[in-house]
C-alpha cells in the first residue's frame, strides 16, 4: 500500500462506502470509551441512506488511499462533523489533512471560528490541532465535548 492519500469531495455514489467506513470505525475505535448500547445507537445514525441525507446538507470529503476509502469529514456551516479515519489507517496524518481541508473551506466561506463535537475518543486529537474545549455535553451515558478553534 502506498502512502499517497487523495482527498476529494464525496458524491452520492460514495454514501455506502462512507457509511461502512464510519460504522466500522465507531465500532472499533470508540468501543473502549462508550458502552455497546451507545455505540450501536450511534452506528444506527450512519446507514447509507442517512449518509446520503447528510451529504445533501453539508460538504463531505472522502480520503482515499490506493482508491480505497480510509477517511471522511464533513462541514456543516461552522461545524466540522463526522470525522472518521479507518482504524487501520489511523496515525498517518489523514485526520489532520481532512481537518485542514475543512478549515480551508470554512475560511474561504468567511467563517472565523470552527466548532467540532468531539467524542471522548477524538478529544485529544482535536486538542492537538488547536481546538479548545468550550463545553461538555452529557446525554445519558454519552459524553461529547464541544470544541472550537479560531481560523481567521
Amino acid at each position: 500500500m502506498s502512502d499517497k492519500i487523495e482527498i476529494r469531495r464525496a458524491i452520492g455514489s460514495d454514501a455506502s462506502a462512507i457509511s461502512e467506513l464510519v460504522r466500522h470505525t465507531i465500532r472499533i475505535s470508540n468501543s473502549a470509551d462508550y458502552p455497546a448500547s451507545i455505540i450501536e445507537r450511534v452506528v444506527g445514525n450512519f446507514s447509507p441512506d442517512a449518509m446520503l441525507r447528510l451529504m445533501d446538507r453539508r460538504i463531505v470529503w472522502l480520503a482515499l488511499q490506493d482508491g480505497e476509502p480510509v477517511g471522511t469529514a464533513g462541514l456543516d456551516g461552522d461545524t466540522v462533523r463526522t470525522v472518521f479515519v479507518s482504524p487501520a489507517a489511523q496515525g498517518r496524518g489523514i485526520g489532520r489533512r481532512l481537518m485542514q481541508t475543512a478549515e480551508t473551506a470554512a475560511s474561504a466561506n468567511g467563517i472565523k471560528a470552527l466548532h467540532v463535537p468531539a467524542s471522548i475518543t477524538a478529544r485529544n486529537f482535536y486538542a492537538r490541532l488547536g481546538y479548545n474545549e468550550v463545553q461538555e455535553i452529557l446525554s445519558g451515558e454519552e459524553r461529547i465535548f464541544l470544541m472550537e478553534k479560531q481560523i481567521n
